[in-house]
């Protein structure tokens, strides 16, 4: 009987035992792959997986300037991450990755036995291949029963990733996919963001940080953990020692090293050219709609992983963000002293308080986000106002830093009303591509840009438009003399309510100037001269040609400035006068590609003759000589620049607002300095003109760019035109020119 019944269990029972649970595994495997239990991501889901990629913004030398994303992810291929990522990443996660089929045996038979022996320290039985099947399902299992099923099917699809896809592409997949919190989705936003450098660069240490982090990325967050961060880097060191991956001397020498980041916050507000990138951002979702509508193919930005090459270059914009931000700060100390002591300020003294708050502050407080959510939530004016009155804990820039303090919504308006802003634009001229873009001074406190959106009145930049005109129809020489006598505009002639009689800033008259010291000197005398010689039509129509969009009044004070203007414009328009007469429309990008790198657009700008070579050579002269013997002297005397420079210095009524352009023969650069409310300003022209608030700005840009050979910014003379010039330009000669006479 005893024999029968070890007779029956090795015949019969042992081989059953054996059997159920392969069974029981092979039918759950059954279950799963079959669709019992829920549907599984099929292969065109793995193909093509519905990721958000990151857009990519990328300047002309082949910098990220930014990115727009839902999640901020960019894919990278294998042959993009260090060799010592991938050897972390396998000896940590998976050390047979390259000898099994997407699920690890031996780890299995590991986790049971931990199971049975309560030994939760002999690891897991993950491979990476079932870690990238687990980031397909998007939901946590919401029972232990569900969970059981989820492995499976993670099994099921480890299996298929591992027949469909290389070992190689499956890490670059995983990696890709993992997030490493801190808006960083993938290893090379990862790598960005916590070590400011690509995957392929990374360090030993610091690939063994990213690892680690995979592990739990909540509990091992360097920016929160790193003490905890620093230990489980080092655990992963000691793996690839394990793995022979790393030396342990290597590996003793790292140890004692300390966890250090580089962090670079991911956020649209953070980063070079913030405020080029959302202008670029309106540009992309026009495009996008003129895309579908032209071809029917949907691009959103935000997750079709598009590549945007820009025109911008990443060292001229960061000489272009340096320049403004030094010369803000000091400019803005010299305001807060000038305005010191004077009750109203910085408003203009004649203002009184009543005047101030009810054509300053209340509008301020209409337009702010705040009045807008207070009136929604149905709360009446005065209860607004009370609020707006009431001090609250908040955090303000200044030049310093953030700081945190107590201050009223009110007093905040009154604390920003106060700040100096700027804008700055560079372009190259032959080719129309812009190269900086500074839109203010703080994108994350300022949202307003003062390149394409600020339009504000052009002072005497305007005059070149009213010489290149009269040169255009007369052919003056630079020598041609004006009397220095006040013009009349006839009101009856002009359609005008009375006379217009424009006068000189210090108001001066006698004697006569050329044309070259009327421009140098800004003598509106002059510029009332060739006004009333050319009309303002023609002036108009070729501003018009040169690509100033903006409304531009056909009266006589056209010719002082009075247009509003953005600098964009304006410095687009200069750009003929360095491209030897021929206009070429400023653009900003040059192609554009979609994640797999096909080029779905391209970009450039065809010039267009405004001025023959001979005339705008004169006009080039007459620019010369405001830095030679006029408002731009000081880059010379002040800033050491003794290149060729073609410039005009702008500062308009009340000196609110102050201009500065200026170009070498590759490259003309705008500047504008003001405030965001007009009637706050310095009270004096010394401080507030042209030469002083935008000048510096533009002088300084370029002392950098000089100094930065890589870039090639010229310092040589503008070019002599071919056929030569048939009118004298050495005022030396003068008394040979007929100023009656029409050329």
């Amino acid at each position: 009987m005893k024999l029968n019944f070890f007779y029956l269990f090795f015949r019969y029972l042992l081989p059953l035992c054996v059997a159920v649970p392969f069974l029981v595994l092979g039918f759950c495997l059954f279950l799963a792959s079959s669709g019992a239990w829920g549907d599984l991501p099929d292969f065109h889901e793995l193909e093509n997986p519905e990721t958000n990629l990151a857009t990519e913004i990328m300047s002309a030398d082949n910098k990220i300037l930014g990115k727009y994303f839902y999640e901020n992810r960019t894919h990278v291929e294998y042959s993009d991450l260090s060799p010592d990522l991938i050897n972390a990443l396998i000896a940590t996660e998976d050390e047979r990755f390259f000898n099994h089929s997407g699920i690890d045996f031996i780890a299995l038979i590991r986790v049971v036995k931990g199971i049975i022996t309560n030994n939760t320290s002999l690891g897991g039985g993950s491979t990476i291949t079932q870690q990238l099947a687990k980031m397909f399902f998007s939901k946590k299992p919401s029972s232990r029963i569900d969970r059981v099923k989820q492995k499976f099917k993670e099994w099921i699809i480890a299996v298929r990733i591992e027949r469909q896809y290389s070992k190689e592409e499956i890490i670059a997949m995983y990696l890709n996919r993992f997030d490493f919190l801190n808006l960083a989705v993938g290893i090379k936003s990862a790598s960005k963001i916590y070590f400011n450098k690509s995957p392929i660069d990374l360090t030993i240490q610091e690939s063994a940080t990213l690892v680690g982090m995979a592990k739990n990325p909540s509990l091992y967050n360097p920016l929160r953990r790193l003490e905890k961060t620093e230990k489980r880097r080092n655990v992963v060191l000691n793996q690839m020692v394990k793995n022979n991956y790393l030396s342990k001397d290597l590996r003793d020498s790292l140890i004692m090293l300390p966890l250090v980041l580089n962090y670079k916050k991911a956020d649209h507000n953070e980063g070079q050219a913030t405020y080029f990138r959302e202008q670029l951002r309106a540009f992309m979702t026009d495009w996008s709609k003129k895309r579908e509508a032209k071809t029917g193919e949907k691009y959103n930005i935000y997750k079709d992983g598009l590549k945007i090459y820009t025109t911008i270059d990443s060292k001229m914009q960061k000489y272009a963000e340096i320049s403004v931000e030094e010369h803000l700060k000091k400019l803005q100390n010299e305001f807060y002293l000038h305005w010191d002591g004077f009750e109203n300020a910085p408003y203009d003294t004649s203002w009184r308080a009543g005047q101030i708050d009810t054509l300053i502050l209340f509008p301020a407080i209409k337009r702010s986000e705040r009045y807008r959510k207070l009136k929604l939530s149905w709360f009446d004016e005065d209860k607004v106002l009370e609020i707006f009155n009431t001090p609250v804990p908040m955090s303000i820039f200044s030049w310093s830093g953030r700081v945190d303090t107590v201050l009223s919504p009110l007093d905040s308006i009154k604390y920003y009303n106060y700040f100096l802003h700027s804008g700055l634009i560079s372009i190259e001229p032959a080719t129309g591509a812009i190269k900086a873009w500074v839109g203010g001074i703080n994108h994350e406190q300022f949202k307003y840009d003062h390149v394409k959106e600020g339009k504000r009145q052009v002072g005497s930049t305007f005059k070149p438009f009213i010489y290149a005109t009269a040169i255009d129809q007369f052919k003056y020489s630079p020598c041609f003399t004006v009397p220095n006598v006040q013009v009349i505009f006839e009101k009856e002639e002009w359609g005008l309510d009375e006379d217009y009689i424009p006068e000189n800033a210090n108001k001066k008259y006698g004697g006569e100037f050329t044309l070259t010291e009327g421009l140098a000197k800004s003598k509106n005398t002059v510029s009332a001269y060739l006004m009333k010689r050319v009309k303002p039509r023609k002036v108009i129509n070729l501003a018009r040609k040169m690509g100033i969009d903006s409304y531009l009044p056909a009266v006589p004070s056209l010719c002082l400035g009075t247009a509003e203007i953005s600098l964009f414009e304006m410095t687009g328009a200069y750009s003929t006068f360095a491209n030897e007469g021929m206009y070429v429309a400023p653009h900003f990008i040059s192609r554009i590609e979609d994640k797999n790198g096909i080029v779905l657009d391209r970009f450039a700008s065809s010039p267009i003759e405004i001025l023959s070579k001979e005339k705008n050579y004169i006009m080039v002269k007459l620019l010369e000589g405001v830095v030679n013997q006029g408002s731009g002297g000081r880059l010379r005397w002040k800033y050491g620049l003794t290149n060729q420079i073609g410039a005009k210095t702008g500062t308009t009524q009340n000196h609110s607002d102050g201009w500065f352009i200026g170009f070498v023969p590759n490259l003309v650069t705008g500047v504008w300095t003001g405030a965001d409310n007009r009637s706050v300003r310095f009270r004096d022209l010394h401080l507030g003109q042209g030469a002083e608030m935008a000048l510096p700005i533009w002088a300084n840009y370029m002392k950098n760019l000089y100094r930065d050979n890589s870039l090639g910014v010229s310092a040589k003379n503008f070019p002599f035109p071919e056929n030569g010039v048939s009118v004298i330009l050495d005022c030396n000669q003068k008394d040979k020119i007929n100023n009656d006479e029409e050329f």
